[in-house]
């Protein structure tokens, strides 16, 4: 988890942020805070086989890190070089930079081979490179897909909607898509790109997506399962691999992040604007089971009761 301040209501002051590592019982593993400029972005890492990366800001890989599992920081290679994106590499960094993690050698690269114009990119588990593609004419988008720099087929983004965010892993691909600034719907395939399906409904209330493409959550499950909602509103989870129809996740407060690691969820609730106020279920929320049944992360870094845990501040 990672955490950024500003200032909180009539303070001032440096700006800070600060990361802590939670481990798979529920206990604090590490933790870290620092002062920060005010005026840069707050730091995001990605999680990686065997840590988490620092996904540096701006242009190129200057500011790439890892911290292993233990929080120890570790140093990771910056390649000049364009690298063919191949199985087990990760996207770690899109739009820009464009970068992929190579856990094998513990490096970072932009990837080869990716259309010219191109503005958003997936890389799933097979070293396959998927790329929205968005034409200056009237052509529409398209959904291209690219294995060892070899173009192994595209699709075109149905009209008059617009492509956004991309998700892939496991021969699933996701592309949310967008009328005006609204996302409306969703274009999948569950065969590698053969085939294609839009969906426009399946149980999911799309008119309640009022904030933008940028507050999307579009996430895959490790068993194929397409994970939709808006960042502080409300989540659909595909009742199955097919990701035709969906249902909609009881979550226990209002989460203002909300990812994905194998078939565990896990969800944040916290405050949006500077308070030193507490809000609803502060804190961290693990479901193991796609969202039947969520625990609590208590400050003392042990899981909690419930739905019904105490919401204690972490």
């Amino acid at each position: 988890m990672t955490y950024y301040a500003g200032n909180v209501e009539d303070d001032e002051g440096p700006a800070a942020f600060a990361w802590r590592i939670i481990g798979p019982d529920g206990q604090l593993v590490a933790e870290h805070a620092e002062h920060a400029d005010a005026e840069a972005t707050p730091p995001v890492f990605k999680g990686v086989p065997g840590g988490f990366v620092r996904v540096p800001s701006g242009e190129g890989a200057a500011g790439a890190y890892l911290l292993d599992v233990h929080g120890k920081r570790r140093e990771v290679v910056k390649s000049r070089t364009a690298l063919r994106a191949r199985p087990g590499d990760l996207l770690v960094a899109e739009p820009e930079p464009n970068l992929i993690y190579r856990p094998a050698t513990r490096s970072v690269a932009t990837p080869a081979g990716v259309p010219d114009d191109a503005i958003h990119l997936a890389v799933d588990e097979r070293g396959t490179v998927w790329s929205l593609v968005q034409h200056l004419s009237d052509d529409p988008d398209r959904v291209v897909r690219q294995r060892d720099g070899r173009t192994l087929g595209s699709e075109a983004v149905p009209k008059p909607y617009a492509g956004g965010v991309l998700t892939a892993r496991g021969g699933v691909a996701a592309l949310s898509l967008t009328r005006g600034e609204a996302v409306r719907g969703v274009m999948v395939t569950t065969d590698g790109g053969s085939h294609w399906r839009t969906v426009l409904g399946g149980g999911i209330a799309w008119t309640d997506f009022r904030r933008g493409p940028e507050s999307l959550v579009l996430e895959l499950l490790a068993d194929g399962r397409l994970l939709v909602g808006e960042v502080g509103g409300r989540y659909w989870l595909a009742d199955d691999p097919t990701d035709r129809t969906f249902h909609e996740l009881d979550t226990p407060a209002r989460f203002t992040s909300l990812t994905v690691d194998g078939t565990t969820l896990y969800g944040i609730a916290d405050a949006t604007t500077a308070t030193y106020d507490l809000v609803k279920g502060e804190g961290l929320w693990i479901s193991r089971d796609a969202g039947h049944e969520w625990r609590h992360v208590t400050s003392a870094g042990e899981e909690g009761g419930g739905r019904t845990a105490s919401p204690d501040r972490t």
